[in-house]
Parts: structure tokens; sequence; C-alpha cells
């Protein structure tokens, strides 16, 4: 079924030892009757996505990336088997790895053994690629493979919140995280892992793009004047910053707003991301987006009614050519934008279109450098004014 089929399939709690060696008894089948064996993947493109804003992330359609034995598939099937084997023995003996610990156990394997040189990988995206590959063949996450990547960003601040981990062990973890200071409390890449309380009722989550202003707000007091979650995303979110904010918006049921800069890239790659996942992790969006998030600024508005700084984009740029090219691109193809409830910031694309301009999220703090708190008060009073998309 075109735009569902596939969205929950992990609950049927696949059994990826038995698949996996199902996938491989089928190949040596095809292989011993003179047939070409083949391996199938959802494709995770924007060409095969679908948006329902009643289900707020980007689900995969039904098209498939299909492998086929031949001259030019030939050592990425047996790039894939070699990699599934060293996944399906981790899962068998607990153990677990990161993509760049599975690169260089490759890389060692590959060394010790001639007959694996045709395997080699040049570099780590290569045999990320094959990771990847995996987990949309199995439509299985990348964590249900004892798979993890160093994942980046997330630093929390709040005087409210406790989290609570379950360890591996079956043992728990409780963070308080109004006892730590100026220092961050960093999710882990599968928060599903995590319970969450609150001592006192928190009002609102701030996610702000840049980690520095983050770490800038926390330290000129924003979280104990504000009973409030503070998070740095810290550019483009990764899989933890993502499952992160969705276990905070499903386990708190609480407004979320994200602060970033007023940009083509911001609003396409990183908001985007947060609030609907993208089109290369579909098996994944589920789990790993929040459609709640609202974008809080900055706005085209604003730019005049502050008198914020703002940069002009020219097209000449090489970098923000291709900027202002994936915007237009994604007007008239990505779903996300082009549904009706998402107009808003569909329209605020055309205007950076239109204008050509940029203005950074840091510009707030040249408002009235006079005043330390400045930015927090002008967050505070978009919010009171929902003054936000």
């Amino acid at each position: 079924m075109a735009g569902g089929g596939l969205l929950r399939i992990r609950d049927l709690k696949l059994n990826i030892p038995k698949e996996a060696k199902a996938l491989a008894d089928k190949m040596l089948k095809d292989l011993e009757s003179s047939k070409r064996p083949y391996l199938e993947a959802v494709k995770t493109s924007l060409d095969n996505s679908f948006y329902n804003s009643k289900v707020g992330y980007l689900t995969p359609g039904d098209k498939r990336v299909r492998t086929e034995l031949n001259v030019s598939s030939v050592q990425k099937l047996a790039r894939v088997v070699f990699m599934l084997e060293i996944l399906i023995r981790n899962l068998d003996i607990g153990a677990v790895n990161t993509k760049r610990e599975l690169y260089y156990i490759c890389k060692g394997l590959i060394k010790g053994d001639k007959n694996y040189k045709p395997l080699d990988f040049e570099d780590q995206v290569e045999s990320d690629s094959i990771i990847d590959f995996i987990g949309d063949m199995l439509q299985v996450y990348r964590e249900e493979l004892n798979c993890f990547a160093n994942d980046r960003g997330g630093q929390t601040y709040s005087n409210q919140l406790i989290v609570e981990e379950t360890l591996t062990d079956g043992a728990k973890a409780t963070i308080d995280l109004s006892t730590l200071g100026t220092s961050p409390f960093m999710p882990k890449n599968k928060p599903q892992s995590l319970k969450l309380r609150v001592k006192k009722k928190v009002d609102f989550a701030l996610i702000i793009e840049s980690e520095g202003t983050a770490n800038t707000l926390h330290t000129m007091g924003f979280t104990k004047r504000n009973n409030c979650i503070l998070l740095g995303a810290q550019g483009v979110p990764s899989n933890g910053v993502r499952g992160w904010c969705k276990l905070i918006q499903d386990q708190l049921n609480i407004p979320m707003y994200f602060f970033g800069d007023l940009d083509a890239y911001t609003l396409q790659n990183i908001f985007r991301t947060l609030k609907a996942g993208s089109a290369a992790s579909l098996i994944r969006n589920a789990d790993f987006s929040a459609p709640e998030v609202k974008f809080l600024g900055v706005l085209p508005e604003d730019v005049k009614k502050y008198d914020l700084f703002c940069y002009n984009v020219k097209e000449s740029d090489p970098v923000e050519a291709r900027s202002l090219k994936k915007a237009r691109d994604v007007l008239d193809n990505d779903p996300f934008f082009i549904d009706k409830k998402n107009k808003g910031l569909s329209d605020i694309l055309k205007w950076l279109l239109k204008e050509k301009i940029r203005c950074e999220q840091q510009s707030y703090f040249s408002v009235d450098p006079k005043d330390p708190i400045k930015t927090e008060k002008i967050i505070l009073e978009k919010i009171r004014n929902k003054s936000y998309v």
C-alpha cells in the first residue's frame, strides 16, 4: 500500500538471524539452480516518500531497490553477506559496535585473509552504505543490529527533568539534570531505553540549532528562570537528537519549539528532518521525528521587527546556489513542503528565494547588547505571542 505499507513492519518483531539465514539460503539455492540471486531493499529517496499531516512524518511507498548478481554488482552482494555475517555474530554473542568499529573489524578480517581482498572498503562511507542497505533490506533499525552511530548533538539542560535509563544488564540509572551544573545531559542514540519524569510542570522544550547558543542561554540562567528543557541540536539533527525529541514529545506532551537560522538550509535540511524525518531514513522516521515541534524563528517578520543583521545570499557562491536550487526543488517535489498544513514553512522558503538573504539566530544578541538576557526575552515574547510556524 503506497505511503504506509512499510510503516510499522518492524512491529512484527522480525527474527533477524532467521531472516538473514533465509536470505543467504535463497541466494545459494539460486546459484545452484543457475539463477541470478538478488537482494531487495526499501528505496529510501524522495520519489518513494509520502507525507500525511495526520501521521506527521515521511513514510515509504512501495518502490524497492533491487540488486541482482552481475559483473557490476557482485562486490556489493558479497559485501552484504560479509557484513551481515558480522552483524549476526554480534547479535548472537551480545556484542555492540559503532559504524566506525565495524569498518575496522571488516578491514582486520580482510587483511587477515587474502580471499577477502576483493571485498575491501576504501573508506568508511562504503561500509556505512552496506550497513544502511542491510537495515533497509530487513526493514529493521540499525540499533536492532547492535550497530550504533557515534551520534553528536542533543546537549540538554533542565532544572526539572529527571531521566531514568535501563542499562543492558537490566539495572536502572537515574540522572537529575539539575545536579549537572553547566554540564549537559547527552542522550544516547537509542533513547527508547529512557524514561522521563519531571519534578514540577515543564512549560516548554526549546531546541536550538546551535549547540553554542544553547550553552550560552543556559550559562546566562535560562533554565533557572524558566521551567523548561533546553536542547542543542548541533546542526542537522542526528538520530540521537531526533529520537530524543520524539521521546520528549511523547512522554511529556509539552510544547516544543525550534530556534534556528532564517535560511533555506535550516528549513529544508535541519527543521524538516527534525519534524518529519528524512527520505534517507524512511523506515526510521516513526521513532526518529517530532511532528509537534514548531518553528519559532528566525522568522521573516522578525528581521524588521527587531532590526536584525542579515547577509545577502549570492547565487555566485556555489554553496548558496546549491541551497537555493534545492529550495526551489523541494517546493515542487518534497511532499512535506507541498502539504497544505506546512504552507507557512513553504511561504518562508518562497520569501527567502525572493529576498535572497539569510539571518542567523545569533543576530538576536545584537538587538540590545547591554541587556545580557535580551535574546531570552525575545524568545519568551515570541512564545507568548504565538509567533511561530
